[in-house]
């Protein structure tokens, strides 16, 4: 893994190490201008010269924020606690820009067809929006449902404000030639996502 990540650093040309997040499927947010940020989060936030931001992911759902001017950066580790916690709309507030001057980009994570959940999570989602209701359906087992974690991140993205969502749609467990999944193969790598601004 330390090699895989100075080959990163090296063939990206970074200009700094990332900030390696331990991720905790949570909301708490890292701040790269501060002295010493947090290490133990699901997301990062940070301005030109302050470092890159990083997140790891493995089925979840990896999110990129950028703000209009460049200058603002942010990523989030968003699988389907931290999503349904508020992980993206805390990472909008720490971004410290008005939501409609800032951009986002949804990498792979778990497709729509291969995301199986239970009654509870689609429930968690409802009691936070009733337009989650068309981010389900019902699966081929009984009592269990498909999940579009795309669908439930856009709604969120556009329910805090953020008018422009790019990505999205490319779905890790299905692609084995190109994306580690955790739900297809329990023991596997991570992918990472990276921003920076210059």
């Amino acid at each position: 893994v330390a090699n895989n990540r100075c080959h990163v650093e090296q063939y990206l040309k970074l200009p700094s190490s990332p900030h390696w997040l331990q991720q905790v499927h949570g909301i708490a947010v890292a701040d790269l201008t501060a002295n010493t940020p947090l290490t133990e989060a699901d997301a990062a936030v940070g301005d030109a010269g302050s470092g890159v931001a990083a997140v790891m992911t493995a089925d979840c759902l990896p999110v990129l924020f950028c703000s209009l001017d460049g200058q603002r950066i942010g990523a989030a580790h968003a699988g389907w606690r931290g999503l349904a916690a508020g992980v993206l709309e805390t990472t909008i507030i720490a971004m410290q820009r008005p939501a409609n001057e800032i951009i986002a980009w949804l990498g792979p994570a778990i497709g729509p067809d291969a995301f199986e959940v239970g009654d509870e999570v689609r429930a968690e989602f409802l009691a936070h929006s009733a337009a989650a209701e068309s981010a389900f359906r019902p699966s081929p087992e009984k009592g269990k449902w498909l999940c579009d974690i795309f669908m439930l991140a856009r709604q969120r993205l556009m329910a805090a404000g953020i008018g422009s969502v790019s990505g999205g749609g490319v779905c890790t467990v299905s692609d084995p030639d190109h994306w580690f999944s955790y739900r297809r193969d329990g023991v596997t790598g991570r992918m990472v996502s990276l921003i920076w601004a210059v």
